[in-house]
């Protein structure tokens, strides 16, 4: 298998599955040589054991996007944890990392489940007939992030479009960038507010804890990593999820019947979609051995979780979703390492509330029509997901 046959394997799909041009990649060269644009080396990391050895390697690797292509100013800084190596990425996820816990998230389970219902009630009420992804699977994960924010009330419609907007590739990319921009822009402001009169969400929180060690800027980038990282993720994995269990009615039945058995299939959901394909990218920081290939120093390297996670490594029928399998938490879908995501207790349990409320409510739910796959997508996903009851 040669260099560039395959450069953009690693977001291609057929439906669920990623491309068995994947598996074999796995199985012949672990290590993937590609060739992009600027005449440049990226390589692909495949097997379980390996990406996960390369995501809980800060030593080798690094994550700071913006000091190794040379950006300088804070104003082009991609920002968030993702792009950043300790000393500052242990700073700043010190300062989230409380805030996650489960005993500080069930604060928001009572509002999670009433948006739940909410929009349960708004599906009930348009007839027998949604788009599970617009009616549902779009809203919740945004309304979520505002609860945990603390977003005020009268913001959170302008919010919710500018959440939405900035995965909106139909109207280009400059479109999406301005998105982008002008969330930073309402979330500095937000920030600033907070900074007077803090409230009772997360900003506030930090605010009264750390306010002295964040400024608003840093603030607010925290905060809009936290939008990036569980928006899409979430409304990706509900409408997957729910896609899922539609055509599985002795699982929906048995998520919709038995208490705590969603916890189970969330989990393997989880592994078995990991509609984040590709971890954030790492950076050799000195030429080294990758399990046999030879990478130079600011040579990129891609780990491809979407091939870990259905990986024979690590367990039988990779392939298939099988509730409580015995490696269920061992899956990479949150990545690994310093850089796991913060906010995977939230995501986890975003689920564990919406797909039995779903399934009760809507017992004979059904997909009506044609499921649009995304193309070439980091984030794997669907357009639309027309339902009927």
């Amino acid at each position: 298998m040669s260099e560039s046959e395959f450069p953009l394997v690693q977001f291609m799909r057929e439906g669920f599955d990623p491309v068995a041009e994947l598996a074999r990649i796995r199985t012949e060269q672990p290590v993937f040589p590609m060739r992009i644009p600027g005449d440049q080396t990226v390589y692909l990391v495949t097997r379980y054991d390996d990406v996960r050895a390369v995501l809980g390697d800060h030593e080798r690797f690094s994550n700071d996007f913006a000091g190794v292509i040379g950006l300088g100013s804070n104003q082009d800084d991609p920002g968030g944890l993702g792009f950043r190596d300790p000393p500052e990425h242990s700073r700043l996820r010190k300062f989230l990392t409380p805030e996650f816990t489960m005993r500080r998230l069930r604060r928001l389970e009572p509002r999670i489940e009433a948006m739940v219902e909410e929009h349960l009630d708004r599906m009930e009420a348009q007839g027998g007939r949604a788009d599970l992804v617009e009616s549902f699977a779009l809203p919740i994960p945004s309304l979520v992030v505002c609860e945990l924010l603390g977003v005020p009330y009268e913001d959170r419609a302008d919010f919710l479009k500018l959440s939405t907007d900035r995965f909106d590739f139909t109207a280009g990319p400059e479109a999406s960038l301005q998105a982008i921009n002008d969330a930073m822009t309402y979330l500095t402001d937000l920030v600033a507010r907070e900074r007077l009169n803090p409230g009772d969400g997360l900003l506030g929180q930090l605010l009264r804890d750390h306010g002295d060690e964040l400024d608003d800027r840093t603030l607010a980038s925290m905060a809009d990593g936290l939008l990036t990282g569980g928006h899409d993720t979430s409304t990706s994995m509900l409408a997957l999820g729910s896609l899922w269990l539609m055509e599985n009615p002795e699982e929906a039945a048995k998520v919709r019947e038995t208490d705590g058995y969603v916890n189970q299939v969330v989990e393997e959901l989880l592994r078995y979609m990991t509609v984040v394909q590709v971890a954030f990218p790492r950076f050799a920081r000195d030429d080294l051995d990758l399990f046999g290939t030879p990478v130079k120093k600011g040579e990129l390297v891609l780990c491809s979780l979407a091939a870990a996670n259905r990986d024979p490594a690590l367990g039988a029928d990779m392939d298939q979703v099988l509730p409580g399998r015995a490696t269920a938490g061992s899956h990479l879908a949150f990545g690994h390492g310093i850089h796991r995501c913060v906010g995977a207790p939230l995501a986890q349990m975003e689920m564990r509330i919406a797909f039995p409320a779903l399934l009760r409510r809507f017992p004979g739910l059904r997909v009506e029509g044609e499921v649009p796959f995304r193309k070439l997508a980091i984030v794997y996903g669907v357009e639309k997901l027309p339902v009927a009851w």
